[in-house]
């Protein structure tokens, strides 16, 4: 049987935008590739088709070899790190190289470098200066917050049979993701939207879910996930469940007036398994709550390590509720700074209902908060037994009207990260849960 014949190659889209990631401690996976999700969020709120992500490592020939292949495919590349000015900084040359473009230093990018560093106290090195050189014809893209710019530029094909999309730009930008998020807003996001490639106004919400499973939430709101103005589109994330509603429209109001409906319908459904928007974290909607009923927080924390008082140290402005905590490991802690009695520990052990209901309690009695949360449990990846397994939480919540406890089983297999983060999710859900059946 003669082999079936290959599918022709796609049609490029005057409109693509591909995504070129560089750093070898991506690839080797010392850093976590966010940057790449940032951008895809961002590209997918302004309408743009978006069918390729890629990571290069620190290698100059590799690099020009993605730069060439992308230039054939899309028509805007953007790409994140190797901007520094570290020899293994290359992208800005690499790019360079692709097209056979010299550099050219600019002067006042200089200036802007060298006085940025000073002002941090700081050595100018002689290294710095590469960072002041772009591809002859490039304009630069300001970094308002770090030394590396970064550039857009349109290259001309070296040769009349260089494989390369009408109007091909390259948008450079440092890895740093503050500095990304900054230049993105700024300089970017506008190029993008004036030249034409953003169709329409979006307008999007991001709804936040505690307390239940992706694939459950999905079937809650499956005739939701085909609609097409607005989408809804779900994501899952360490204990959490987020839909995304995206609208298209001629103006912001419109887009904003398709986004209502959808929300409200979601809402309906999900009733308080919905604990927030857009921004909002279990920890900054808690704090909020309490705030708005002028009382205050304190927290006990064993095996979620400070993971808890961290969260809600987090949030700006938390310390006009959140009071502090105690991080007790060890039961002479638990006995000597939160009052637990040495009899409860003797008799059910730290991990339990009792010992989490004291440890709540005494930490509400040595900082006068209004409310207390607890943590002990077993994160692993030892010290389990048959009775009390790896995963086994107790999660205490001592208030105004009383105490209690309840015990959670996460389970082993993702590892103790896991289970510290979603012990710090389950305890604020619990008081969330507390504080809205109270109002």
């Amino acid at each position: 049987m003669a082999p079936s014949p290959l599918p022709a190659p796609p049609t490029p889209d005057e409109r693509s935008v591909e995504v070129l990631c560089v750093g070898t401690e991506l690839l080797l996976g010392n850093i976590l590739n966010g940057n790449a999700r940032w951008i895809a969020e961002r590209l997918a709120g302004l309408g743009l088709p978006h069918y390729r992500q890629e990571v290069v490592g620190d290698n100059r020939e590799r690099l020009i070899a993605a730069v060439r292949a992308a230039a054939g495919r899309c028509r805007v590349l953007i790409t994140t790190g190797g901007l520094g000015p570290t020899p293994d900084d290359l992208t800005t040359e690499a790019i360079a190289a692709a097209f056979g473009t010299p550099l050219v230093e600019h002067p006042a990018i200089w200036e802007r470098i060298r006085a940025r560093i000073e002002a941090r106290g700081r050595v100018v090195a002689p290294s710095n200066r590469r960072q002041a050189f772009l591809p002859e014809g490039a304009a630069v893209l300001p970094n308002p917050t770090g030394t590396a710019p970064g550039m857009i530029w349109t290259p001309v094909p070296p040769d009349p049979g260089f494989p390369i999309q009408s109007g091909f730009t390259v948008l450079t930008f440092p890895g740093v993701p503050s500095e990304l998020h900054a230049m993105w807003e700024a300089t970017a996001e506008p190029w993008l939207r004036n030249a034409g490639l953003a169709q329409g106004v979006f307008a999007s919400r991001l709804l936040r879910f505690w307390g239940v499973a992706e694939s459950t939430l999905a079937e809650q709101v499956a005739d939701l996930l085909d609609l097409e103005n607005p989408t809804v589109a779900p994501y899952a994330g360490a204990g959490e469940v987020k839909l995304r509603l995206t609208a298209r429209a001629d103006d912001p109001a419109a887009a904003e007036a398709l986004l209502e409906p959808v929300e409200l319908d979601l809402r309906s459904r999900t009733g308080s398994l919905c604990f927030g928007t857009d921004n909002d974290s279990l920890a900054s909607v808690v704090l909020e709550r309490l705030r708005r009923r002028g009382e205050t927080l304190a927290v006990a924390e064993s095996c979620s390590g400070g993971g808890l008082g961290a969260a809600l140290a987090a949030v700006p402005g938390a310390s006009d509720v959140f009071l502090g905590g105690v991080i007790a490991y060890a039961n002479s802690l638990k006995e000597g700074l939160l009052g637990v009695p040495p009899e409860l520990l003797a008799e059910h052990g730290a991990v339990s209902d009792p010992v989490a209901i004291a440890m709540a309690e005494g930490v509400r009695r040595r900082t006068g908060s209004d409310w207390a949360l607890s943590v002990t449990g077993i994160a692993g990846p030892g010290g389990g037994s048959a009775a009390k397994p790896v995963g086994l939480v107790h999660l205490g919540l001592a208030g105004p009207g009383g105490s209690g406890s309840a015990a959670v089983r996460f389970g082993e297999s993702r590892g103790r990260a896991w289970i510290q983060t979603l012990s710090v999710g389950e305890s604020l859900n619990r008081l969330r849960l507390e504080l809205e059946a109270a109002s």
